[in-house]
């Protein structure tokens, strides 16, 4: 404030006074506005895996690693007296081979031992070794003669019998190479590379691609089987995730349930994607994100997925105020809600779970009216 407007103020100059405390009103608006910039920017800078969405592999350097279990004090490795684990023996009847071996000299008077002395001082020390046998695909030729027909002179060919692959790759070395080029997405050349010396078969970049669209025709059935499993399934945990085919961009969906899993490669991330994979009238449960593409069902089928919630609440808890509190107090409710998920699992009391569940239901819902009311 300047000396004359305080001047005038004081002599009771009412105009200066008005316009000072208009004045006044601006900049504690401007200041309002400010703060709230400042705990934005505060708020996307301080942003992690562990208060966002974002994945860890996004973390910013100043993130300070997790905090590890808490320490035993004891030394790295095996302690004294802790029985070691091995690799587990298999029976004699699931062994190959077997190749005895006999010391040919005492390791005491260097006593050397004849064939009658070879007689066993206890049970021998068993060893086994897991090996690849020298691998070549067996190659089969199927020759198919004609014969002329005695009466009418006509020539009949023989036809492959019921079994035998019309392809030259026959069906486990085709879903050898589906499974390194789709479930494992190596590239096509180095699928090549990789049955040539894997397997000992020339194949071309082509032949992998007509083998890969082959398996794609004969899987359709199943999949479109698994695709109406997910839609009349009672609860659905789905996600989506960028992915790249070929260099163009596109996007991984997945919609799984104790028994059956469905992954999409769509073109994008749109919400009918994922009424492709749910359909329109999906009546069960579906377990997310908060991703908008999910918005078309009813919001009494959500389940917000809770590893999201929490990160939220630690965002909360990480303010100032009534907002750590707010934070605090729904990562106590999670905590709670875990711990009684994890006694599920070892009594399968579903019983008890419920009505614990409900409780904390309740507890959550109080915290989020309250704090909606400020």
């Amino acid at each position: 404030m300047e000396r004359v407007e305080a001047e005038a103020i004081l002599d009771g100059d009412r105009e200066t006074a008005i316009l000072f405390l208009l004045r006044l009103g601006e900049l504690v608006e401007a200041n309002g506005r400010l703060e709230a910039r400042v705990g934005e920017l505060e708020r996307r800078l301080n942003r992690s895996s562990r208060n966002s969405s974002l994945p860890p592999s996004q973390d910013p350097p100043s993130v300070p690693p997790r905090p590890g279990g808490k320490g035993s004090g004891r030394a790295r490795g095996g302690q004294p007296g802790h029985e070691g684990k091995h690799r587990r023996l298999l029976p004699p009847e699931q062994v190959d081979e077997v190749v005895e071996h006999w010391p040919e000299r005492c390791q005491s008077c260097a006593h050397v031992f004849e064939l009658p002395e070879r007689v066993d001082a206890g049970e021998p020390t068993r060893h086994q070794v897991a090996e690849l046998p020298p691998t070549s695909v067996v190659v089969t030729e199927h020759r198919l003669h004609g014969v002329c027909c005695p009466g009418c002179e006509a020539r009949t060919l023989a036809e492959l019998p019921v079994g035998v692959p019309r392809s030259a790759f026959g069906p486990r070395l085709q879903a050898a190479v589906v499974t390194l080029a789709v479930r494992n997405r190596v590239s096509r050349r180095d699928t090549t590379e990789l049955v040539r010396e894997l397997f000992g078969v020339e194949l071309s970049t082509g032949s992998v691609d007509a083998i890969i669209q082959r398996a794609g025709e004969a899987l359709a059935g199943p999949h479109t089987e698994l695709e109406q499993r997910i839609k009349a399934a009672a609860v659905v945990n789905i996600d989506e995730t960028g992915w790249k085919t070929a260099g163009g961009k596109r996007t991984l969906w997945a919609a799984l349930t104790s028994l059956t899993a469905v992954f999409r490669i769509a073109p994008s991330r749109h919400a009918s994607e994922a009424k492709t994979l749910l359909g329109e009238r999906f009546t069960g449960i579906v377990c997310s994100d908060r991703y908008p593409g999910y918005d078309y069902l009813d919001p009494t089928q959500r389940q917000i997925c809770w590893a999201h919630l929490a990160r939220d609440f630690t965002a909360h808890s990480e303010g100032m105020s009534e907002q750590k509190q707010f934070g605090e107090a729904c990562l106590e409710v999670a905590g709670e809600l875990f711990t009684a998920w994890d006694t599920y699992q070892e009594t399968g009391d579903r019983d008890q779970l419920q009505a614990r569940t409900a409780l904390l239901q309740e507890r959550l819902r109080e915290l989020l009216e309250r704090a909606d009311r400020k």
